[in-house]
């Protein structure tokens, strides 16, 4: 029997963390624990086009099972395309285990080929970051990572050079337990008692949901009832937040609708519940009157936003748990009619704008490709979004239901992250629909890694939503009183390509033919892409505009700017409404 290699330890220590499979691209510092791999039936090797693409894709996989997953790249250029996915990853606090693939051992230091210090470029896309130098260290480096990555949630580097990769493993390796799940965390005792004296003194009470409040659903809801709370959202957390809530008064920010700014000012308490919602603008940080409490996990979020008259550290659920029962049910709901009637009169004067002759018009509105996708897509479709434009169309169309997911690089903004990542989710399960909501800016950036959908046979559907410009950009330029410059795009036609990889693909040009082209893409098995030639003159504006949010922006540009259609949410806010008692 061969002796186990250093390469077959490490691999064999990822299989025993719930490691399924790793991302990357082949080299030949990776080939001996490619080469694990090979001779292993507990993980598989993903071979992708870019590492770029394996970290996201590691990253999904992450985010979607809970579970530790794992990318590769090979030494210098290989793994520093991982980097960008990464810091995506960490940043969502996305379980991931990043192998780092290094020079020869006795190179190191004497600028070798290729030669990079992976344990330098990774400290700050990461938990823990550390090189192995000799045989008998890799078995508790690894371990170190794994465990860094699950119990904080985020990324684990392990530099390997490629020489003690391939070398025997030690005869006794120290082995150790591998703790695979992470604990709730219950506040103390004090942060609850003066948590619940707040809720006490307030009147006006809102909760601002994140992603922190995965899991909750029920104890939000719960509290909201209880006290009569408007329940607003950032956008990591209207997957969790949104869905069978008569409580809703929709999304505060940059991609903000509905009256989540108004009930977020107009209170008097203020409860941030998992979120680390980075724009402070939007955040009644110097309104006086508005107390703010934040829950959070991550301790570390604790207060860095805006200034807070409580801090408690814990889980938004258990959290909850321990507050509801400890305050009197209130009596007085007018603040949350008040807020909700305002959500509905938003909601109800922004749809004017998207429904009028909207079937009609050419180029098509991307809200009307968004509309039509959220009909069209399955109850637990697995949505991916890229960055700009797509985010916030996502934000505005697609109704959450508590089984479909909605990821993308909400946190690091990166572009050409939805077709990566959507390779992740659609390996977690094959018969699970998995959508891209793919701006042809992203799509063209990493437009490699289609070919990895069509290798694998991945089902997945990529929606491109082609403008030819890079609309978010834009927007950004004419906020700053800019022309827009730089960001027109001469595009292929997107549907030929994808048929010349193999898959299915249709162009779309009118509104009448969308329905059609995305159901038959639906059906197909096997990966599609439907090109949609969309207006580039849709854009959007927050619903609560400032004159410090809007710098330069030209009033008369606001004649070309789409103020926010929200699809099916206008029903959901009427559908609240009827909730009001009458007198």
């Amino acid at each position: 029997m061969a002796k186990q290699t250093v390469a077959d330890q490490l691999v064999e220590t990822l299989a025993d963390s719930g490691v399924r499979r790793i991302y990357g691209v082949v080299g030949d510092s990776l080939n001996p624990v490619v080469d694990a791999v090979r001779r292993t039936d507990r993980v598989d090797w993903v071979q992708v086009r870019h590492e770029e693409t394996a970290a996201f894709a590691a990253g999904a996989e992450a985010q979607i099972t809970g579970r530790l997953a794992a990318c590769a790249g090979s030494c210098g250029p290989g793994n520093l395309h991982l980097i960008n996915g990464l810091y995506d990853a960490h940043r969502s606090m996305a379980p991931v285990f990043a192998l780092a693939s290094h020079i020869p051992s006795a190179e190191i230091g004497s600028s070798y080929f290729q030669e990079t210090h992976p344990d330098r470029l990774f400290q700050e896309c990461s938990h823990y970051c550390e090189l192995v130098s000799t045989r008998e260290q890799m078995p508790r480096v690894a371990q170190s990572a794994i465990q860094h990555a699950i119990g904080q949630g985020g990324v684990g580097v392990v530099t390997l050079p490629g020489d003690i990769a391939g070398q025997d493993a030690a005869d006794k390796p120290e082995r150790h337990a591998l703790v695979t799940g992470r604990p709730t965390v219950r506040p103390a005792d004090d942060q609850i008692d003066q948590l619940a004296h707040l809720v006490e003194q307030a009147e006006r009470i809102t909760l601002f949901c994140g992603a922190g409040a995965a899991g909750a659903h029920d104890e939000v809801m719960r509290f909201a009832g209880r006290v009569h709370a408007p329940v607003g959202h950032a956008l990591r957390g209207k997957e969790w937040i949104q869905y069978d809530n008569p409580f809703d008064v929709g999304m505060s920010g940059l991609l903000g609708y509905g009256a989540a700014y108004q009930a977020t000012h107009e209170c008097d308490l203020l409860i941030l519940l998992g979120t680390d919602f980075p724009y402070n603008a939007f955040l009644p940080d110097d309104r006086p009157g508005v107390r703010i409490v934040q829950v959070d996990v991550r301790p570390e979020h604790l207060g860095r936003r805006c200034r807070l008259d409580l801090a408690v550290w814990g889980d938004v659920r258990e959290t909850l748990r321990c507050l509801t029962d400890r305050v009197r049910p209130r009596t007085d709901r007018r603040f949350l009619d008040r807020m909700l009637k305002k959500h509905a009169d938003a909601l109800e004067g922004v749809v004017k704008a998207y429904t009028r002759k909207v079937e009609k018009h050419v180029p098509i509105h991307p809200e009307y490709v968004a509309s039509v996708l959220d009909e069209e897509a399955a109850d637990d479709a697995i949505f991916t979004v890229d960055t700009g434009m797509c985010n916030v169309w996502a934000a505005r169309y697609i109704t959450p239901n508590g089984r479909r997911r909605v990821i993308g690089s909400f946190s690091h903004g990166s572009m050409a992250n939805a077709v990566p990542q959507a390779i992740g989710a659609q390996l977690t399960d094959r018969r699970r629909q998995v959508v891209t909501l793919s701006g042809d800016g992203g799509f063209s950036m990493l437009m490699g890694d289609f070919l990895t959908l069509v290798q694998y046979g991945l089902p997945v559907k990529v929606v491109v939503f082609n403008n030819s410009a890079l609309s978010m950009v834009e927007l950004e330029m004419m906020v700053g009183g800019l022309p827009a410059y730089g960001t027109d795009n001469h595009n292929p036609d997107f549907a030929a390509v994808a048929r010349a990889c193999g898959a299915h693909g249709v162009r779309v040009e009118k509104p009448k033919h969308l329905r059609d082209a995305l159901r038959e893409a639906f059906r197909h098995d096997g990966p599609a892409l439907v090109d949609v030639v969309t207006d580039p003159n849709a854009l959007s504006i927050p619903p609560k505009i400032q004159a410090e949010m809007v710098k330069g922006f030209a009033l008369s540009a606001s004649r070309m700017v789409l103020d926010g259609g929200v699809g099916r949410m206008a029903q959901i806010a009427r559908s609240n409404l009827r909730n009001i008692p009458r007198p």
